[in-house]
């Protein structure tokens, strides 16, 4: 067995510096944004009614197609028959507002936690339901051809390599038993 290490990696010693960088960056910024508060806020008020007005959600026929961002757009097309589950969660603060997130996992997703996330659709255990059977409508519409439905041609040539695949493993017995003798 061979030990050999072809690579290893090495590490710029200027991390260290930018972590203590980061770590005075963030224990001043508590301090310092007490009194810019109201400006904090005023901020966020301007840019969340932005962001709010960006967002969308829309379910297609086959498709849910969710738009938003202001500054970086991005867009989500997420077809019916790959999602797996639409979460509904609601924690304490956002149960005094009356909001409500859902969250959409679909098959084949790397990573853990939802694919897209919505905060405060409006109804949303009206759109989530309304997603589901959607989907369930799409599935029923296009149901999977069970092996009983295949046509007897596919059947008959099904049977023909498996006869086949009998013959051949028979000849393979019957060599290695005459072998043996």
């Amino acid at each position: 067995m061979n030990n050999l290490v072809l690579k290893s990696a090495t590490f710029d010693p200027k991390v260290q510096q930018y972590w203590m960088l980061m770590a005075a960056f963030f224990s001043v910024l508590a301090l310092v944004t007490i009194p810019l508060l109201p400006i904090v806020l005023a901020i966020v008020w301007l840019v969340g009614g932005r962001i709010l007005a960006a967002m969308s959600a829309q379910l297609l026929t086959q498709k849910l197609v969710v738009k938003r961002g202001i500054f970086f757009k991005e867009e989500k097309s997420i077809p019916l028959e790959k999602i797996t589950d639409v979460g509904l969660s609601q924690g304490p603060i956002m149960r005094m507002f009356g909001l409500y997130r859902l969250s959409f996992e679909t098959a084949g997703q790397s990573g853990h936690g939802a694919l897209v996330s919505l905060l405060g659709v409006e109804n949303a255990s009206e759109f989530r339901e309304a997603i589901l059977e959607q989907k369930d409508n799409l599935t029923a519409s296009t149901p999977a051809k069970s092996s009983n439905e295949e046509s007897p041609q596919n059947q008959l040539e099904l049977i023909r390599a498996l006869t086949y695949s009998v013959k051949n493993i028979e000849n393979m017995l019957v060599t290695l038993i005459d072998e043996k003798k």
